[in-house]
């Protein structure tokens, strides 16, 4: 399907190219032009289209990525809260994902990808069990989503995983997988030196949760002698690069290691905060030139998957911990949730609104009370900007939210019945 969208205000997010007022072309699932009125080819002046959309002056953006995630938690969401990290995953989370079937996942991911969605989101990278329920829920929507592994003691195996990586990085455009394990506390040696021979195999990054709490980071010093990033390290679990969701605590030569091996700090602040986990040093990872992407979590521990909230804390703690205003702008923080997330998932072809890359992107309706006056609109997305202001959200070419209604080949509402009679079964 060939889309135009005109009288819009631009934010390409390439290097040194302002907002602009122009028009965006989607020709299939790409961008086929990306510029202003007066900058259209007269070859292309005439170009059909199914669909032409008058923006009105609302802004066009990349899609946020959310970087990390467990789309199918959302049948926890509220369900245990108000409760430290440990018990909450020990006594409440792990008995009830035990009694979850590929069916409930399949359902519970749809409904993680329409609240993405509702959030501007066009991407996510997914760690959860049962790969191919995730999958199929993202192919069948037309969300896009990397796949990661969640490997541990309890669930997968390294053939598993070795055979999920061959198989989902060829399985749908729409789709691609990454190595990974759930965390160096849930992963023995064996297998974690398991992960790094694959990783040399296919010289491919690996992501992992990674240093969360401080009694994670302690513990694994009082076992090895190391941090959890250093003994991770010492293994070759990290010699491809890759990345660590939380961050929270970091030693100098944790920062050092991620530095030298092009690695990416995932933040998950509203996560970090609602199980008291800590507040992650933001500005030094940034300083350091370590890429950052940001991360919902799972909606069972966050509870919101909102990008925009997200953002907002990112910058707001770092400034209190820095007891700096002007620590971590906003507009490092706009990069961090659109190209930064891009970078640490690979989807290098979805990172800025340029001409051949996938079209997914956003709209910000600018015509609500919060965006006005236009005084700084990127300081306006992230310091005051909400779900309320997502308009439109395009993925691969095809418009799967607009204007508060959902296009994913099934009824909204037949997905909240499912999914509340999935939590009530197991009750």
């Amino acid at each position: 399907m060939n889309i135009r969208f005109y009288n819009a205000r631009i934010l390409t997010m390439e290097e040194s190219r302002d907002i602009f007022q122009g028009e965006l072309w989607v020709d299939g699932n790409t961008i086929s032009y990306c510029g202003t009125l007066e900058n259209i080819p007269d070859v292309e002046k005439n170009t059909p289209f199914d669909r032409e959309i008058d923006l009105q002056g609302n802004l066009i953006i990349p899609g946020f990525k959310n970087a990390h995630t467990h789309s199918a938690m959302t049948f926890l969401r509220s369900y245990a809260d108000d409760m430290p990290l440990s018990d909450w995953l020990n006594k409440q989370i792990f008995p009830m994902e035990a009694k979850l079937t590929e069916d409930d996942i399949y359902t519970l991911s749809k409904l993680g990808i329409m609240e993405y969605l509702t959030s501007g989101i066009t991407a996510n990278f997914d760690m959860y069990v049962n790969s191919d329920a995730i999958a199929h829920a993202s192919v069948d929507t037309g969300f896009r989503t990397v796949i990661v592994s969640g490997l541990n003691n309890f669930v997968h195996s390294l053939e598993g995983m070795e055979d999920c990586y061959n198989k989902y990085n060829h399985f749908h455009p729409l789709i691609s997988y990454q190595l990974g394990f759930h965390a160096e506390y849930t992963t023995n040696e064996s297998l974690l030196k398991g992960v790094a021979d694959l990783a040399h195999k296919y010289q491919a990054p690996v992501f992992t949760h990674n240093s969360e709490t401080l009694s994670e980071v302690n513990d694994c010093k009082s076992r090895t002698g190391m941090t959890p990033t250093a003994y991770l390290d010492s293994l070759g679990v990290f010699d491809y690069g890759g990345g660590g969701y939380h961050c929270v605590y970091f030693h100098e030569n944790d920062i050092g290691i991620f530095k030298e091996k092009g690695m990416s700090v995932i933040t998950n602040p509203a996560s970090n905060l609602k199980l008291a986990s800590g507040i992650a040093p933001i500005k030094r990872y940034l300083d350091e030139g370590i890429n950052l992407a940001i991360g919902t979590d799972g909606p069972a521990s966050n509870n919101c998957l909102d990008m925009f909230r997200e953002m907002f804390l990112v910058t707001g703690l770092a400034k209190v911990t820095e007891k700096d205003a002007s620590a971590v702008d906003a507009i490092e923080v706009l990069k961090a949730a659109t190209l930064g997330g891009a970078k640490a998932m690979g989807l290098n072809n979805s990172m800025t609104l340029s001409k051949g890359n996938f079209a997914d992107l956003t709209v910000i309706n600018l015509h609500k009370p919060n965006m006005q006056p236009l005084n700084h609109l990127v300081k306006n997305i992230v310091y005051s900007g909400s779900k309320d202001n997502i308009y439109l959200t395009m993925v691969n070419g095809k418009i799967l939210y607009e204007n508060g209604e959902f296009f994913i080949g099934e009824d909204a509402e037949d997905i909240y019945e499912k999914c509340n009679k999935i939590i009530n079964r197991m009750k």
